[in-house]
């Protein structure tokens, strides 16, 4: 029965609910029971319940029986027509009735009109549908390896929805010699299992057991669940750490970057947690030095380097190391690790000179020994192999001595210190690795003077042009000499080469400055006495023994204006420069008065003679010609004309500071008669008065023609030879046949030389070498010497 409360409604919902209300107080109860089996199918009958209440089926409907729930999904329902109970949807026991043992399901049915209320109880009969579960898959226990046989863990129980028969009634454990289970019954809590422990565990032997817990049903066929049981076996610190390997070794390059790990070592303890923890450390009695090259990691039992490697230092190392673990009491075990260091080409040869002659002569001979040099490389194998060699061409080489590592430096070709004094030798030392490393050693020889070299003149032969009237005992002239050798080997001095020969007499006038070859006249030199000398000049070193060379020096006096023109024509009885000269008047123009000869001693510009007439008493009737000195009239005689008229003629040279002499020509205008006689008289009278000057001035005419012809020859001659015309340079006028002129050619040695006229420019000289007035002339015709003089 169920007590409902009337909540103010709409009119007739309210009326209705009360009435029925009214109803069910005075309605007479009934009860059905009915029996089903839990996941029927939907439609299954459960009853007749129209039978059961013994009512007509027809009387179900007309009395609208239903079934009063509040499940919006009723489990069953109640067909009117034929009045049989069905099942709605499929019923799970263990859904509708929880943890009880037997499950009834109360259904409340109403008959209207008259109303009745009649009460049917379902029960659901439990099947085999489930099977047994534990609250976990999984469940761990941990259990110290200390721990003595019979000791007991109680289980978690499984649990089965299922009721009676068809719940849990025993469980299972996998085999194990290690473990068994017992199961306690506790009524209405179902059967708990137990493990117990029947032999001691050994964790370091198996430190964990995997064990399956199975729960069984009293089904037929009987169900199961199960339970996976891992068992941890606590640990106790009873194991020393121990190491994976007997024996550590290692071999690493030198040089490697600090930080690199050499190696790891590994221990490993069978305890397990703190107990099995494994602290790395180097042993406490490992050297200090060790300490400051290695280190290693407490954790891992890394050992890196902590400072640079050397090879050289050291090659191998052995170090303690301990591996101890954290328990209460640590057990702890030492082994050692040996590092052995591999050599890598990290250091360059070094080069010593161990002796050393930094300077040699340079007469040595090929193969002489100049150093000593040893190489060494503190690598070890192809990395300390050396080869040693010279990069420069130079005139030294490397010769390996029979002890390895030693060279020798020699010579192996002649020297020459002219040609190179000095010679910086760079030796180079490189090692077999790879790659290869090298280094550099300079080396300074210096290659020391011999006396292997004769002095040299700057010229061969020389040639020097002295002007004549010099200054006694002042330098004309110097030769220099040059030594290609040095210090006292290369200190020269000067001195003439002397002999009694006539050739070399002018020496004895000549000295030379020993220590820098000035040469001094000790006389004026005359060029009209001298023209030409050559003497020999011996230059000799301080080397020992002294070494020497000559040269010959060509001298050519140089003509100065030192002589003034001497009048040859005309000369009086007395010696004065004065003539008298007769013509007849009837004389046409342009008729020879009379010739001014004469000479001067001097040659070239010095020696050409210019005429010119200073007085005259009519300038219309007498004319001069300024080369050749010839006197013409200009025109005829007149009735007008005097009978005496008197000339003064200038004759002067071309020096720098001419000199001049004059001459005085009186000319006398007569009948031609006369002049015919006084021809005769004047004839008689200078044979009588002039027989010397007439000898002398045949004497120099003839000598000064023979000269002429001479000169015309080989003038010619040349001519003929070269295209160049050396006397249309300075003879520019053919018909010339006046003064005295000198054309000397002379010859010195290889050379030959030409003393020109004033007409000759210093612009026109023939070949290299020629001064002033002196040509220098190149002989293609014969080599004897020639003088010319031309008139």
């Amino acid at each position: 029965m169920e007590q409902r409360r009337c909540e103010p409604r709409p009119a007739r919902g309210f009326l209705v609910g009360c009435v029925v209300a009214v109803l069910l107080w005075s309605v007479a109860l009934a009860q059905i029971r009915y029996s089903i089996s839990e996941e029927v199918n939907e439609g299954t009958v459960v009853g007749n319940i129209a039978k059961d209440l013994g009512l007509e089926k027809n009387a179900l409907k007309d009395r609208k029986y239903r079934i009063v729930s509040s499940n919006v999904d009723p489990l069953f329902h109640v067909n009117q027509n034929d009045g049989i109970l069905y099942v709605s949807r499929k019923i799970d026991r263990e859904e509708v009735c929880t943890q009880t043992s037997a499950c009834l399901i109360n259904l409340k049915t109403v008959l209207e009109n008259p109303l009745e209320v009649h009460y049917v109880e379902v029960e659901v009969l439990d099947i085999n549908d489930h099977s047994p579960t534990f609250p976990e898959k999984d469940t761990k226990l941990e259990i110290s390896e200390s721990v003595l046989p019979g000791a007991r863990f109680q289980l978690s129980a499984s649990r089965d929805a299922d009721s009676g028969q068809f719940s849990v009634q025993q469980y299972k454990l996998s085999p194990n010699e290690h473990f068994r289970l017992e199961v306690r019954d506790k009524g209405e809590d179902g059967k708990i299992p137990i493990l117990v422990v029947q032999k001691s565990l050994d964790r370091e032997a198996t430190g964990s057991y995997s064990l399956l817990l199975t729960a069984v049903d009293g089904g037929k066929p009987p169900k199961s669940g199960s339970m996976n049981i891992l068992v941890n076996v606590l640990d106790i610190n009873d194991n020393a750490p121990v190491f994976s390997s007997e024996v550590y070794s290692v071999m690493i390059d030198e040089n490697v970057p600090v930080g690199t790990t050499v190696i790891q070592v590994n221990a490993t303890d069978l305890d397990d947690g703190t107990n099995g923890d494994v602290v790395y450390s180097f042993s406490k009695s490992m050297n200090k030095n060790m300490l400051k090259l290695f280190n290693i990691d407490p954790s891992t039992g890394e050992i890196s380097v902590r400072n640079v490697l050397d090879y050289e230092e050291k090659d191998r190392y052995e170090i303690e190391i301990e591996a101890s673990d954290k328990g209460f009491a640590p057990l702890r075990t030492e082994k050692s690790v040996i590092i052995k260091i591999r050599d890598i080409n990290d250091n360059a040869p070094e080069i010593e000179i161990t002796s050393f002659s930094s300077s040699i002569p340079e007469d040595s001979r090929p193969g002489t020994t100049v150093a000593l040099i040893s190489v060494n490389d503190l690598d070890s194998g192809v990395n300390g192999k050396v080869i040693c060699s010279i990069a420069e061409d130079v005139p030294f080489a490397l010769s390996p001595s029979v002890r390895d590592k030693m060279y020798s430096l020699v010579t192996k070709s002649p020297l020459d210190r002219e040609k190179q004094s000095q010679y910086d030798l760079t030796i180079t030392a490189t090692d077999a690795g790879k790659p290869s490393l090298s280094s550099e050693k300079k080396i300074h020889v210096v290659v020391s003077d011999v006396n292997d070299n004769r002095p040299e003149f700057s010229l061969s032969p020389y040639t020097f042009y002295v002007s004549e009237a010099n200054e006694p005992g002042t330098s004309v002239f110097s030769v220099k000499a040059y030594d290609h050798d040095e210090n006292d080997n290369a200190r020269i001095s000067y001195h003439i080469f002397r002999n009694i020969s006539n050739d070399n007499k002018l020496t004895s006038f000549l000295n030379i400055n020993s220590e820098n070859g000035d040469i001094l006249a000790l006389k004026s030199f005359d060029f009209e006495t001298l023209k030409t000398f050559r003497f020999q000049v011996v230059a000799t070193d301080s080397g020992t023994p002294p070494l020497s060379s000559n040269v010959t020096v060509n001298v050519f006096i140089l003509d100065q204006n030192d002589n003034a023109p001497v009048i040859l024509y005309p000369v009086s009885s007395n010696g004065s420069a004065e003539g008298v000269e007769e013509i007849p008047r009837n004389v046409n123009a342009g008729h020879l008065v009379t010739k001014v000869r004469a000479y001067d001693a001097d040659i070239g510009y010095n020696g050409w003679l210019l005429f010119s007439l200073q007085e005259v008493t009519d300038h219309s009737l007498f004319g001069l010609d300024r080369y050749t000195g010839q006197i013409r009239t200009l025109r005829s005689f007149t009735e007008t004309d005097e009978a005496e008229h008197k000339l003064l003629i200038l004759v002067k040279d071309n020096g720098n500071v001419s000199l001049s002499a004059t001459a005085t020509v009186i000319v006398k205008v007569v009948e031609p008669k006369e002049a015919f006689a006084a021809s005769d008289v004047k004839s008689a009278a200078k044979e009588d008065e002039g027989n010397d000057v007439t000898f002398y001035l045949m004497i120099t005419l003839g000598s000064v023609s023979v000269l002429f012809l001479i000169s015309i020859i080989v003038l010619i001659a040349m001519q003929c030879s070269k295209t160049t015309d050396y006397t249309s340079k300075y003879l520019q006028e053919p018909n010339y046949d006046g003064t005295l002129c000198h054309s000397i050619q002379y010859r010195s040695g290889d050379k030959r030389y030409m003393l020109v006229g004033p007409r000759m420019s210093i612009g026109s000289t023939i070949a290299p070498g020629s001064h002033a007035n002196t040509l220098v002339l190149p002989d293609r015709r014969r080599a004897s010497g020639e003088v010319r003089h031309c008139k």
